[in-house]
Order: C-alpha cells, then sequence, then structure tokens
C-alpha cells in the first residue's frame, strides 16, 4: 500500500426510524459493502448489531455512539485490539427463566466463536428502564437507577478485569401496540432504540470503554407477515450474540497518540442519511477536510438536511451511489469526470 489507509465513516442514528438502519440489523449489508471498498471502516451498534446474527468484518470498527461523537470531535482516539475481555452486566429486573436465556447464550459464544467473557454481574436494584417517544416520532427512554448500572461496571472493570461491557436490561413487554406493530412490519420506529443508547451512553461516558445493550424481553407471538427486516429479532430469546461480537473487537478509547491509533484527521468520508445530519459527530466531521455523502433513499422521521444546516456534502439517491463516489474518492478521481459535461474552468477573483 503506497498511500495512507482510506477511511471511510458509516451512521445511521438509532431511534429515528431509518428506511435503512432503523431495524434489525438491516444497514448490515451497506456496511459490508463499504468494507470492501475502503480500507478502513468505522461504524456503531445500531448499523452492525442484527440480534443473533452478525458479519463482522477485519478491517471494521465496532464504536458505541458516544464513543463517536467524542472521537469525531477529535477527544478520542481508537486503538484497534486482537480481543477485549468482555464483561456482562444483567439487570435485576429480568425474570429467572429470561436471565438463564441470556447467560446461556453468553456461554454458548464462548464455546461456539471462541469469545473471552469475565464474569457477569447483576445490579443491585432493577434499573428501571421507561420508554419514551418525542414529537418527531424519534424513540428515547430513561433509565431509573443509572447508579446501579455504573457500579455493576465498576466491578466488572476493576475486581474482573473487563476491557469492554455489554448490558442486558429488562425492557418493557407492554410496548405501544400500534408502534410494535409498524415496526415488525417495516414501518416504523425502533421503540426501544432511543433507550438503548442512554445505557451504553452511561457507560462509555464514565469509564472511556467500549459498551453496548441488548434489551431483555419475553418473546412475541408468531406472526407470519412481520417484515424481513425486522425478522432477526423474531429468531430466539435474546439479542445478546451480535453485541457479544461486536464487543469483542471493537477498539477501545485513547487520549493520546500512540502507535497504531486512528484519529478524526484521518477520516476521509462519511456516509449519513440524507434527513439525519443533525448528529454531534457529523457536525465535528463537517468542520474536517471530510468528505460528507447524504443518501435520500434512506429516509427518516427527522428532516436535518445538510442545505438546513449549511453543511458542503455531496447528496447522492441511493447507497449503491455512494458506494461509487467512495470509490472514486479513493482513486483520486474527480466525481465531475463521470458527468456528460463539464464546465470549462473559471478565473479565479482577487
Amino acid at each position: 500500500m503506497n498511500h495512507r489507509p482510506y477511511t471511510a465513516v458509516l451512521i445511521v442514528p438509532t431511534g429515528i426510524g431509518a428506511a435503512i438502519g432503523g431495524y434489525a440489523g438491516d444497514a448490515l449489508p451497506v456496511a459490508k459493502a463499504m468494507a470492501k471498498v475502503c480500507d478502513r471502516l468505522i461504524t456503531h451498534p445500531n448499523v452492525l448489531n442484527g440480534a443473533q446474527l452478525y458479519w463482522p468484518f477485519d478491517n471494521t470498527f465496532y464504536v458505541e455512539g458516544y464513543g463517536l461523537d467524542r472521537f469525531a470531535q477529535g477527544d478520542w482516539g481508537l486503538k484497534p485490539v486482537h480481543q477485549n475481555p468482555v464483561g456482562l452486566i444483567l439487570d435485576q429486573g429480568i425474570e429467572p427463566e429470561l436471565r438463564t436465556r441470556h447467560i446461556q447464550a453468553a456461554d454458548a459464544t464462548r464455546a461456539t466463536l471462541g469469545l473471552t467473557l469475565t464474569d457477569y454481574v447483576v445490579t443491585d436494584t432493577p434499573l428501571q428502564v421507561e420508554l419514551r417517544s418525542a414529537d418527531s416520532g424519534a424513540s428515547w427512554g430513561t433509565i431509573g437507577h443509572p447508579d446501579s448500572l455504573l457500579r455493576a461496571a465498576e466491578t466488572l472493570i476493576t475486581k474482573s478485569k473487563a476491557e469492554a461491557i455489554a448490558v442486558v436490561a429488562r425492557f418493557p413487554d407492554d410496548v405501544d401496540s400500534v408502534v410494535l406493530n409498524n415496526y415488525r412490519h417495516g414501518q416504523g420506529v425502533d421503540p426501544l432504540a432511543g433507550a438503548e443508547a442512554v445505557i451504553s451512553h452511561l457507560i462509555v461516558r464514565q469509564f472511556r470503554i467500549p459498551c453496548a445493550h441488548a434489551p431483555a424481553l419475553e418473546p412475541l407471538p408468531v406472526d407470519d407477515t412481520i417484515s424481513p427486516r425486522a425478522a432477526a429479532e423474531e429468531l430466539g430469546y435474546t439479542f445478546l450474540p451480535c453485541v457479544l461480537v461486536g464487543l469483542s473487537r471493537a477498539p477501545q478509547f485513547v487520549t493520546q497518540p500512540q502507535t497504531n491509533t486512528i484519529w478524526a484527521d484521518e477520516v476521509d468520508a462519511l456516509v449519513i442519511p440524507h434527513t439525519a445530519c443533525g448528529g454531534s459527530a457529523m457536525l465535528s466531521f463537517s468542520q474536517r477536510n471530510t468528505r460528507i455523502i447524504a443518501v435520500r433513499d434512506n429516509k427518516t422521521a427527522l428532516n436535518i438536511t445538510p442545505k438546513a444546516l449549511g453543511m458542503e456534502a455531496i447528496t447522492v439517491n441511493s447507497y449503491l451511489e455512494a458506494l461509487g463516489v467512495l470509490v472514486a474518492h479513493q482513486a483520486g478521481v474527480s466525481i465531475d469526470a463521470f458527468r456528460p459535461v463539464i464546465s470549462s474552468l473559471s478565473q479565479a477573483c482577487d
């Protein structure tokens, strides 16, 4: 390789009803294709998590949303790892049988996938997750006992030497039936996603360690009309396997330059939904020398476009077109060269 690694970031914000990436790992095909045309791809759990389905790529970095924000700001770098020992937090509010299912899933990843897990900790108080929705239609939520979550994480870090944390919290089963039904049929917002982000953000912000979350829920009644985009969540008792796989190779966060670390000023391109450009990481990258590619087809519940923010971006219709822009950019070819008409150079003004 006679050039520096071409690095791209793929973001599909969680809980905003993205047409692609708003369901159960349905942005994985996009990530898989992008990983083939980039030297390094940085993305986040909402893109890569598919319940019991997952597809790890050697050149792809699994970075939790708060950590991705700090990375984009230039505050934190990413240090690749061969393997993280992953600690597991289980919400005391999970019923005994459902807890056993999750412990069995964790053991299965050790025996079948060869992952390294430390001990598990049950929180000293039920976490009491509550779900909310915003006027825009986006989902969010609250956690009643964040202190209990942080105590459990500290135990795993200090006593079990965990270098990444997976959390399983008991989520309400009585989700609004209309919202849930729409989501299962590929027409709505994931009602759990916003609350999940709150949980992982707490731990990453407090301990600067990789973290991701899997909700604990009773299995839903069988429905033979479920959308393929939501079907990964219909397969069993737990969404935990993809989280453990992602965290096992998640890069560590560093605050000082080290050998073989990645920093925000090395990011060549950012790919985002056209109507969801207002996130912290996106705004930070827009202030850097990063090519921003906004995808129209990936509609969301928001309407925050590059134009509304005064953000310079290349707007494309689809992720297929975005892949073409990435290939041209990496090759050092102007996308103007692909247009049938090219305007003449104009003289610069003094």
